[in-house]
């Protein structure tokens, strides 16, 4: 059996998958079942790369969160970095960048520019956080249900052509004995 590309052409797949010097319906069968079972191969792939690329921004997401957390706590115990509001806490450039970038909202009650926060409008951020974070995980969730089907495609289809040639060579085998 030769190697199959990852590529998402039947056809082309079907060019691909060698199962020797037979014109069986039965192997025509197997490879059209390998063939498609390699799309599904390669629809799960595209998923899971997807699902990581997900998840490394949840976990980006969640450092946002606890940092958030920790600069409404400073700003709550008066313990904040604020030059000249201790019970306030400056909104880093990272997470700045991180909001902005995602077009997220973030509390501007001082105007635009305004990175200076005190405890209670550090809530509106995390909510911001929060809803985000919630909405990728949402994303995940679906991708998940989506590779789970694509799985489930690929060994269903590995199992009609594993069967499909166990049947061609059960049958090339009485042949050969002359049954």
């Amino acid at each position: 059996m030769s190697q199959i590309n990852a590529t998402n052409s039947l056809s082309q797949i079907m060019a691909d998958i060698d199962l020797g010097p037979t014109g069986s319906l039965q192997f025509m069968f197997a490879k059209l079942q390998m063939a498609q079972s390699q799309i599904c191969k390669n629809e799960a792939e595209s998923y899971m790369k997807q699902i990581e690329t997900i998840q490394e921004e949840q976990a980006k997401t969640a450092e946002m969160i606890e940092l958030a957390r920790k600069l409404q706590n400073d700003a709550k115990n008066g313990t904040g970095d604020c030059s000249w509001d201790k019970n306030a806490s400056v909104m880093p450039d990272e997470m700045v960048k991180f909001f902005n970038e995602r077009g997220l909202s973030f509390e501007t009650t001082g105007g635009e520019g305004d990175y200076v926060h005190n405890s209670d409008e550090w809530d509106y951020n995390l909510k911001s956080l929060t809803n985000y974070q919630e909405q990728i995980g949402n994303k995940t969730q679906t991708l998940m249900i989506y590779l789970q089907d694509f799985i489930g495609q690929y060994n269903s289809y590995q199992e009609g052509a594993m069967s499909a040639i166990s049947s061609a060579s059960q049958t090339l085998r009485s042949i050969a004995k002359g049954q």
